[in-house]
């Protein structure tokens, strides 16, 4: 039976749930060094995983891109971060795991016959702000400075918080990223676009992160029998959008009414956002009650 210490909040660190003031990761942690990891973000609902296969999925996928092992099994990793949220009490969470090569001297050639570190916290999730949803948020655009390798979920994310600093800095939520006069992604989130009553989205690839939130919002937009696309977004067309939406494991779905300080639409979230919301609502409702996974 799991304990539950008033008060402690519980991570998963190599093997082991100890309180977060007691865990510790050695200085030559490749991670500390080099950002020479892979990491996850989950939201859980209700004590309930939110498409767990899926983030299960996109781990082992960056883990091979940057040939570290995968520590565990699937159903492994299903036990740990199951026993970490009963830990940490339940109810909503968001859910933060990362794999780094592991402990070694510093070098940059990879080492021989090392572990990787685990680490795993469940921290409360935060729910949109209400005025977010009624009124919609302000985002800005900004060059996309990034890696050419934005699809592995790398813990090395200076080039994201420097373009987030300077969104928060310029009074948005967040920044909106161009390469060659094209929208990659956000500086920690998905893109979603209406263009001539279409809902378009940046196709996948290695400028952007595949994720699990968005392709969770396509089959939304598809049951809805709604029309969209996989597709090149250019600035121009961003600029002239009738709605633009942010997506992510934190975000869910926030509709932007303001980009660059110009109104987007009517300055209003739109009514096709409305749709999509309401329905991810509604998705969440049927996970909380088990129906879903």
């Amino acid at each position: 039976m799991v304990q539950l210490v008033a008060n402690v909040v519980p991570v998963y660190l190599n093997g082991e749930f100890v309180s977060l003031e007691e865990a510790r990761v050695p200085v030559l942690d490749r991670g500390f060094l080099f950002g020479d990891g892979i990491y996850e973000l989950m939201p859980v609902y209700g004590g309930r995983l939110f498409r767990f296969d899926a983030h299960l999925k996109r781990l082992a996928r960056s883990l091979a891109e940057v040939l570290i092992p995968n520590p565990y099994s699937d159903a492994r990793w299903r036990q740990i971060l199951t026993e970490l949220v009963q830990r940490a009490g339940g109810g909503d969470r968001l859910i933060y795991w990362q794999v780094t090569r592991g402990v070694a001297p510093r070098d940059h050639a990879f080492p021989i016959g090392i572990e990787p570190t685990v680490f795993a916290m469940a921290n409360p999730l935060p729910a949109p702000l209400p005025e977010q949803l009624e009124r919609g948020v302000r985002a800005v655009t900004l060059k996309d400075i990034r890696w050419a390798r934005c699809d592995i979920k790398a813990i090395s994310l200076l080039g994201n918080v420097l373009l987030r600093q300077q969104a928060i800095e310029a009074g948005a939520v967040e920044a909106i990223l161009l390469r060659d006069g094209y929208v990659t992604e956000g500086a920690a989130s998905n893109v979603f676009a209406v263009l001539d009553d279409v809902i378009v989205t940046p196709s996948k690839g290695p400028a952007l992160l595949p994720g699990v939130t968005r392709d969770l919002l396509l089959e939304l937009i598809a049951d809805q029998g709604l029309s969209y696309q996989e597709a090149a977004i250019s600035e121009r067309t961003l600029r002239e959008a009738q709605e633009i939406w942010m997506t992510s494991s934190a975000k869910e779905i926030l509709p932007v009414t303001v980009l660059d300080g110009e109104i987007i639409g009517d300055g209003k979230p739109g009514a096709r956002w409305t749709r999509v919301h309401h329905s991810f609502q509604d998705y969440k409702a049927r996970l909380r009650a088990g129906e879903v996974g």
